[in-house]
């Protein structure tokens, strides 16, 4: 049986606002156009923080210039958001998807991407003392939703930092990032970062 994330990330707003709970939470992003709609509510159940990581991005230039697409969406939208950046580390990237540089796109080099980015989330996650961690990433509809969610509930139990499950999409999510995208005239990439889905 197929679980609704969406349900159970609402409920779990609920809950937290009737205890009046305000819990931290370090969200990974991808880019400004994918956290671009979490930033609209987010940051009214939790402390946010975004945190920027993505050693997929293996060319200097796009990776900076997505990061600071992504600072200027949080100072214009809402600056109380506060906003770290990760280290570059696509040489792990790299080490990671050897022999698996012609997988298809959403398969296991993709997997292992998504575990690579949370598993750095909730290492800091833990570190910092955040309460939770979650992602953009289920924003995408190219994205598996319950692949990303059991390999964040998998990080969350050997970290010890609760995880967000999301499917961020849905109720018209991803439909609104597009609105946001050109409400903020946000630069928008056509690939996901990786040079293996650049090439397709």
């Amino acid at each position: 049986m197929n679980r609704n994330y969406n349900k159970e990330m609402k409920a779990l707003f609920a809950d937290l606002c009737e205890r009046g709970e305000r819990p931290s939470l370090l969200l990974h992003a991808c880019c400004a156009p994918c956290a671009s709609h979490e930033l609209t509510f987010l940051p009214d159940v939790f402390d946010l923080t975004v945190y920027y990581y993505n050693p997929n991005i293996t060319e200097g230039e796009e990776r900076e210039k997505r990061y600071l697409e992504l600072e200027r969406l949080i100072s214009e939208m809402c600056p109380t958001v506060g906003l770290l950046k990760g280290a570059g580390d696509e040489d792990k990237f790299l080490a990671m998807a050897k022999g698996l540089e012609n997988a298809p796109e959403g398969g296991m080099r993709c997997a292992r991407c998504f575990k690579l980015r949370l598993e750095e989330t909730a290492r800091r996650a833990k570190e910092e003392g955040y309460d939770y961690f979650a992602t953009t990433l289920t924003l995408s509809p190219l994205k598996n939703p319950m692949l990303i969610n059991e390999i964040g509930e998998a990080l969350a139990e050997k970290y010890g930092v609760k995880y967000l499950c999301s499917d961020f999409k849905k109720d018209g999510g991803y439909q609104h990032s597009i609105e946001l995208s050109k409400q903020y005239e946000l630069y928008r990439q056509n690939y996901c970062g990786c040079p293996f889905s650049k090439r397709l």
